[in-house]
């Protein structure tokens, strides 16, 4: 088989052969370019500790952070070559200071390995990722504040298997998520403290032989410590798996909320208005109104769950310490943070614009014969019944108010006599549904006043 034969079965992308197609796959700068502040800071840090343990001169220390300084500069202004021949981001910087300042240049990497910096860098970007989720989700919880103080008092239906169940506060529904939202809050904070130390150092997998001093490096970068085993420190990825865990769960949430926009704002239900902003038209209905962007982040977390589920399988079967195979680890946890911040911003906005249409939640809540619990409550206080047999009462009472077509309290007292004859004219007190949510005082219950309770509890927590 002729050269030109072989080359044309490689493909057209690949058709000078296997040089090119092992530069493709083996290069990694087209995606972990990203990484470039970080892997910068990483090498600042490196050198100066490098000169402070005198394993090279202060004034290669500064020709290398002048030289890194201006690597930067020309990274931020979009006028870096980047090479894939270079294979990655490490190499690329490296080259062009080398081409800044000569010598020294090649000073730099004594002491450590690409495969701590690379852990190293990854690490710093995870960590400004799980501080960029922070500050999302402080700004989505206090839009849910804002929402659940604003209707502390309004009442709603609560669903079960999406079906009327019993009337609930708007504040109180609004709440729900807050609570939520924070346990991601907590996770993302958890995450970060877990995976705050640093790798640098490790070198290859075995630590080095030069005077170096990790601690301080671990300071310059942030971390609280050294990571203590040299091949765990290169060989894990706990660090973006765990923040893809938290990711996954705080994107289901925020899925969650998304699908009740989307319901909520149907003409059906028509409980909240959502802003020009977050919504779009129809090319040829124009009375449509589309919740999109509620529908963009509903899909998100099939994204967020993929990358988790893409690292694991990355991960599950590599032997200590480095294979290449970790070049796999980037793409899909850059993308999932990509997912997981525009939803949250997306969030945050849909529910800072929204109005909650009051009417129709109360006139909701009304319907469905949702203060039939709060019947059998009454049955049971007042007249001492068991609850199975109140269950019953109220059971009977809810036929017989389907029969001619009235809620529970459109009744007359004769016919729920009918039913049970100690009933009195008492019962109608608890069959508003105002009375409903207003009886529900126990703790982390719907009531306004518990409500109110929560939200000054979180903006308290908050500051």
């Amino acid at each position: 088989m002729s050269d030109k034969s072989s080359n044309q079965m490689w493909g057209g992308r690949f058709a000078e052969g296997p040089d090119a197609i092992m530069e493709a796959i083996n290069a990694s700068i087209g995606f972990d370019q990203r990484m470039a502040a970080q892997d910068i800071a990483g090498s600042r840090a490196h050198a100066a500790m490098l000169a402070a343990c005198g394993v090279i001169t202060d004034s290669d220390a500064e020709a290398i952070r002048e030289g890194l300084l201006t690597v930067l500069s020309e990274i931020d202004a979009g006028d870096f070559g980047f090479s894939t021949a270079l294979e990655d981001i490490h190499m690329n910087v490296e080259a062009r200071l080398a081409e800044l300042i000569g010598e020294p240049a090649g000073r730099l990497h004594t002491g450590r390995s690409r495969n701590d910096q690379v852990a190293t860098d990854f690490k710093l970007w995870v960590r400004a990722q799980l501080d960029a989720a922070d500050q999302g989700l402080l700004a989505l919880v206090r839009a849910l504040l804002d929402q659940a103080e604003a209707g502390a008092d309004w009442v709603m239906p609560g669903f079960t298997h999406l079906q009327v169940a019993q009337p609930v506060t708007w504040g109180h529904h609004m709440m729900a998520y807050v609570e939520m939202f924070g346990r991601d809050l907590s996770r993302m904070r958890d995450a970060r403290v877990r995976m705050n130390e640093s790798p640098l150092g490790a070198a290859a997998l075995a630590g080095t032989s030069f005077p170096i001093d990790r601690e301080m490096t671990a300071a310059a970068l942030g971390f609280d410590r050294p990571a203590a085993n040299s091949l765990d420190a290169v060989a894990d990825r706990d660090f973006a798996l765990e923040f893809l865990g938290a990711a996954t769960m705080c994107a289901m949430h925020l899925s969650r909320l998304a699908e009740e926009l989307v319901i909520w704002s149907s003409a059906q239900f028509r409980f909240v208005v959502l802003s020009d902003r977050f919504s779009t038209g129809s090319s040829i209905m124009p009375q449509k109104k589309n919740p999109d962007a509620a529908e963009l982040i509903r899909a998100k977390v099939g994204r967020i769950l993929g990358a988790q589920v893409g690292l694991t399988m990355v991960m599950k079967g590599l032997p200590l310490t480095y294979s290449k195979d970790m070049q796999e680890d980037k793409e899909q946890v850059f993308d999932a943070a990509d997912s997981l911040m525009l939803a949250l911003a997306a969030m945050t906005g849909m529910v800072a614009d929204m109005t909650a249409n009051r009417d129709s939640l109360a006139a909701a809540a009304a319907q469905g014969f949702s203060t039939a619990t709060d019947l059998a409550d009454w049955l049971v206080r007042r007249l001492g019944l068991p609850f199975r047999e109140a269950h019953h009462v109220t059971g009977a009472l809810v036929k017989l108010a389907e029969d001619h077509g009235v809620d529970l309290d459109g009744l007359t007292l004769a016919q729920m006599q009918g039913v049970h004859e100690g009933i009195t004219d008492e019962v109608f007190t608890v069959l508003g549904v105002q009375n409903s949510v207003a009886s529900r005082t126990s703790y982390g219950g719907t009531a306004p006043v518990r409500v109110r309770e929560q939200i000054s509890r979180w903006r308290g927590k908050l500051g």
